[in-house]
C-alpha cells in the first residue's frame, strides 16, 4: 500500500511531465512554423463569411437562451444514464422496492424541476423564434421577367 507521500509525489511528477510535454510541443511549434504575416491571416474568421462592420454589435439573446436550454437538457440526459444503471441494479443493493421507490422519486423531482423551467421559458416566449426580415418571404405581385431570389440578395451590385 503506497503512502500518502508516494501518491502525492506520483501525482506531482505526472502533472509536471504533462505540463512539460505541452510546453515543449508549443515551443517546438513556435520555432518550426514559418512566419509570413499578412492582413488576411490577421482578419477575424467567422464560419467562412467575410466580416462586415465592427464587432461591437448587440448579440441576439435568442442564441444564448437556446444554447442554455440545450445545455440543461443535455446534462439531464447525461444524468439519466447513471440513474438508470442504479435503478437496474437495485436488486444487488438490498431492499429492491425501497431503493427503486427512492430512485423514482428522485428522478421525478429532478425531471419536474426541469419541466417547470421549460414551462416558464415557453410561457414567457423565450422559445419563440421570430423570423428576421431577411428570411421572410417577399410578398409582391408576380411580375414576369423578375427573379425575386436574385433581386432580394443583399450583396448584389446597386
Amino acid at each position: 500500500m503506497p503512502t500518502a507521500v508516494e501518491v502525492l509525489l506520483s501525482i506531482t511528477i505526472f502533472v509536471l511531465v504533462g505540463a512539460g510535454f505541452v510546453l515543449f510541443n508549443m515551443a517546438v511549434g513556435a520555432l518550426a512554423r514559418p512566419r509570413v504575416p499578412n492582413a488576411e491571416k490577421s482578419a477575424v474568421y467567422e464560419c467562412g463569411e467575410p466580416t462586415i462592420g465592427t464587432s461591437w454589435v448587440q448579440f441576439d439573446l435568442r442564441f444564448y437562451i437556446i444554447a442554455l436550454v440545450f445545455l440543461i437538457f443535455d446534462v439531464e440526459v447525461a444524468l439519466f444514464y447513471p440513474w438508470a444503471v442504479a435503478y437496474g441494479n437495485a436488486a444487488q443493493l438490498g431492499d429492491v422496492t425501497a431503493v427503486r421507490q427512492v430512485a423514482i422519486a428522485d428522478m421525478l423531482f429532478f425531471f419536474g424541476v426541469l419541466m417547470v423551467g421549460y414551462a416558464y421559458l415557453w410561457r414567457m416566449g423565450y422559445l419563440d423564434w421570430v423570423r428576421s426580415a431577411a428570411t421572410t418571404s417577399i410578398k409582391v405581385q408576380h411580375r414576369p421577367g423578375i427573379d425575386l431570389s436574385r433581386e432580394a440578395r443583399i450583396d448584389r451590385p446597386m
